[in-house]
């Protein structure tokens, strides 16, 4: 009789706790045709057979666009300024950035031995003499933003210890 009530237990305490494992909910969504969720899920009796919850269908389809998406005006007709003068474009600046002045940019980018995407590389702009302007910086009276000095002005055993750092033998 006791190993009757320990097995009853047994069997009674196992089916609790796998209760929760069989208690699931049917829910439909627009990936899958059923997928089921515990009933400890929020609820979704709130939406009818087949709806969808707005939340997650939007953040499933929503696209968000990063960076810049287009080239200003002014720093189109900056660019074809700078191509004119390079000799990769002729003609007057018109400030569209449209099929002449990709294709040129592509050019003078293929040129240098960079990417010749449509986008223009930041290594063509500085040679283009379209870098960055630092009036404005902080330490703009005061900083050199020049080329480095030659390095004939470097003192020998300076340069020794560079070349030495470096691996390279000059």
């Amino acid at each position: 009789m006791l190993s009757f009530r320990a097995s009853l237990a047994f069997i009674f305490s196992a089916a609790l706790a796998a209760s929760p494992a069989f208690a699931t909910g049917v829910h439909r969504t627009a990936y899958s045709k059923t997928r089921t969720h515990s009933l400890s899920a929020p609820s979704h009796s709130h939406l009818t057979p087949g709806a969808h919850s707005r939340k997650s269908h939007t953040s499933a389809h929503s696209h968000k666009l990063h960076g810049q998406q287009a080239i200003q005006t002014e720093r189109v007709t900056e660019i074809q300024q700078a191509l004119i003068r390079a000799h990769y474009m002729s003609g007057d600046p018109n400030g569209e950035w449209d099929s002449t002045t990709q294709a040129a940019m592509q050019r003078f980018q293929a040129d240098h031995g960079w990417q010749t995407k449509l986008m223009p590389d930041s290594r063509a702009l500085k040679t283009l003499g379209l870098g960055p302007d630092y009036s404005g910086a902080i330490n703009a009276g005061t900083a050199s933003f020049g080329a480095p000095p030659p390095i004939s002005s470097i003192p020998a055993p300076q340069a020794a210890g560079f070349a030495a750092a470096s691996g390279t033998d000059h």
